[in-house]
């Protein structure tokens, strides 16, 4: 499995998906532009110990990421999807793509990959939109569990 954030803003939110990334030996990718520094104070302390067990890759723009990873099979998690997360049949090595934490994924992208965009429901109407660390957690963890991983 692959984690992406696209264009992540906030360091501790990374910082905690790439902890959840190294306990389940899941590659963290992050697409630039970023929010911050890669070595920002907070981001390593929310990462805290783990950085050396994250398999890290940064790329330098969502088309050179695209372009080094041409076949993959992408999923992408917006709260402006229509169908749920628990619709997906995850497969060993998808990439579960989620936006940056103000904006969420492009307009743009997700109409283009309409049919592999998904949606964390949630049932409080009031409530914006769910933590991405928390997002990121709870989609994996279902794509580990499908997959036999836990």
């Amino acid at each position: 499995m692959n984690v992406v954030l696209y264009e992540p803003e906030i360091p501790p939110n990374t910082g905690s998906v790439a902890r959840l990334c190294a306990a389940t030996r899941t590659t963290l990718h992050l697409v630039e532009p970023l929010g911050f520094e890669i070595d920002d104070k907070h981001l390593k302390r929310a990462g805290l110990d783990d950085w050396p067990y994250v398999d890290l890759q940064v790329h330098g723009s969502w088309e050179e990421f695209t372009a080094r990873h041409d076949r993959a099979r992408l999923l992408f998690f917006s709260k402006k999807a229509a169908r749920s997360y628990v619709s997906v049949r995850f497969r060993e090595g998808d990439f579960l793509v989620f936006g940056p934490e103000t904006r969420g994924l492009p307009e743009g992208l997700l109409d283009a990959n309409e049919a592999d965009s998904y949606v964390i429901p949630m049932v409080n109407p009031a409530v914006r939109s769910l933590n991405l660390a928390n997002a990121v957690s709870i989609v994996l963890y279902e794509g580990l569990r499908q997959l036999g991983r836990l």
